[in-house]
């Protein structure tokens, strides 16, 4: 089976994209596991499907290294919105993008009739443990929550972008051992559907520092989920304020995000590597 597919980032956070208005994946989860590896295959986080939707202008479905299907991404739909319009298929300067976390609602910005950056409608923060979800006794908002991993106690703060998150604040990010504490977090009984980890450095009001470990794919240059739960948690923790444009520096690139009482403002680049035809069957 002969698969087309398009290579995308944004910020450094790969996937494989595939066009199902005009091809049908059987079993996207082992498609993943197989054409995400970096030495085997094609190399990406995972794989993401751009399909018909009977509610919006097109649904998005992740699929993430391990096989494991995410709810969002960040990253992704502002790939997703560039495939979209870059190719013809929904030729419009704001769309709406179906995912497992709802429809979201995205501003393109186009530089010579291609998609430059956007602006992606995240949506409110959830802070409520239940929703998120967390197993604590307390079902009220929790900040700088204590975690303990491997003797060592953590502060979290947990937030929900329509995935789970849990905020951690650090001195100097550079210096954490990620491959290492990563898993313990995404696996610890606090979080029942596993946790994105962001690891954060304050530098001033309006800029910190990000390192990410996520569910299912390990350490990524970024995560656009993850930097709205950052700045969120940021504020919460009176680092960085509301109603306010915050400069998120990731590994991969940057994003701004802005926290209001309404909603997450998330905005970025996405930006198209290659295409190719991928010969798999399972």
């Amino acid at each position: 089976m002969m698969i087309p597919f398009t290579k995308m980032h944004g910020c450094g956070n790969d996937y494989i994209y595939i066009n199902c208005f005009e091809n049908k994946i059987e079993n996207p989860e082992a498609l993943s596991k197989d054409i995400s590896n970096r030495h085997f295959g094609i190399g990406g986080d995972g794989i993401v499907l751009i399909c018909p939707s009977d509610v919006a202008d097109a649904k998005m479905r992740m699929f993430n290294i391990d096989g494991s299907e995410g709810k969002m991404c960040g990253n992704a739909i502002r790939c997703v919105a560039k495939y979209v319009y870059d190719n013809d298929i929904v030729r419009k300067e704001t769309l709406h993008i179906e995912t497992l976390s709802g429809l979201k609602k995205i501003e393109l910005h186009i530089e010579n009739g291609k998609m430059k950056t956007a602006t992606v409608d995240m949506g409110q923060a959830i802070l409520e443990p239940f929703n998120i979800p967390i197993v604590v006794k307390d079902q009220t908002m929790q900040v700088n929550y204590p975690i303990t991993i491997e003797d060592h106690t953590y502060s979290i703060t947990p937030v929900s972008m329509g995935n789970p998150h849990g905020v951690i604040f650090s001195d100097d990010i550079h210096l954490l051992d990620l491959p290492t504490i990563g898993p313990k977090f995404e696996h610890h009984p606090m979080f029942p559907e596993g946790v994105n980890t962001e690891f954060i450095q304050i530098e001033n009001r309006n800029v910190i520092q990000m390192r990410v470990w996520e569910r299912g794919s390990g350490e990524t240059l970024a995560c656009g989920t993850g930097a709205c739960a950052a700045v969120v948690a940021s504020v919460l923790n009176g680092y960085c304020d509301k109603n306010t444009d915050i400069l998120v520096k990731l590994t991969g690139g940057e994003l701004i995000i802005r926290y209001t009482d309404d909603t997450v403002y998330m905005t970025g680049p996405a930006t198209t590597v290659f295409t190719g035809l991928i010969d798999w069957s399972k």
